[in-house]
Formats: C-alpha cells, sequence, structure tokens
C-alpha cells in the first residue's frame, strides 16, 4: 500500500513587512501634510446675504469716494472725527457707529477709521449689502 502525501499548494501572503511600509506611509504623509501650507490659517469670514437689524441706538459714519467724512450726515474733517464721534456717543446707553465705506477704497482709509474705535473703546459695525 502505498502512502500518498497531500502535496497541495497553498497560497501565501507575506505580511510581515506590511506594517512598516504602513508606518512609512503614515510618517511620510505626516511630514508632507504639515509643510504643504504651513502659513494658511484657516477661518470663517462673514458673509452678507441678509441685514441684520438692530433696536440699538445708532451713529452712522460714512466715508465718499473722495475721503470725506460724514457723522449723521454732518460734514466733518478726519482730524475733528474722534473728538465728534466722543461727543456724540452716550455712555449710559449701547451705542454702536455703522461705517459705511465703498468696496474700491483702500483697506488702510477703513483701518485708519477703525483706529478711532479701538483707542477709544468704541463699537463699530461695517455696513454691507446684500448680494
Amino acid at each position: 500500500m502505498a502512502i500518498r502525501r497531500n502535496k497541495r499548494f497553498h497560497a501565501e501572503v507575506a505580511t510581515s513587512s506590511l506594517s512598516d511600509i504602513m508606518f512609512f506611509l503614515l510618517l511620510f504623509f505626516l511630514i508632507i501634510s504639515t509643510l504643504a501650507n504651513p502659513n494658511v490659517i484657516r477661518m470663517t469670514l462673514p458673509k452678507s446675504k441678509t441685514n441684520e437689524k438692530t433696536n440699538k441706538q445708532l451713529i452712522t459714519l460714512s466715508v465718499t469716494e473722495d475721503k470725506q467724512f460724514f457723522v449723521d450726515k454732518e460734514q466733518v474733517d478726519f482730524d475733528k472725527l474722534e473728538a465728534l464721534l466722543l461727543s456724540k456717543m452716550d455712555p449710559a446707553k449701547d451705542q454702536t457707529v455703522v461705517v459705511r465705506i465703498p468696496f474700491n477704497l483702500q483697506v488702510q482709509d477703513l483701518v485708519d477709521v477703525l483706529q478711532i474705535g479701538v483707542r477709544n473703546k468704541l463699537k463699530f459695525v461695517i455696513a454691507t449689502s446684500p448680494k
């Protein structure tokens, strides 16, 4: 009687090096993802699809394209703007200054106006138009 050995072929997958490969891929993608955009700060920017209406006391500061300043339809020089805003603010009431500035003026013009509010701790809101 002849004894037969089972010589069937068994397929095997060598998985001993897969953990090393996965570790190096993970390390590679972590390093690349931090170097891709190191100076990008993600933030949510305001949108103006709707206008919000408030019941607060508002003081309107309008700036025209030729850099003329108006506080509640009263023309004023930029040098006297801070004093006029402080005289119109009532500390007992919660007042807000609405800044209306054209979109084509430089950012520096807007910053100059907003610095008045920062120095005097005033609440400034930039008026926008809905799209």
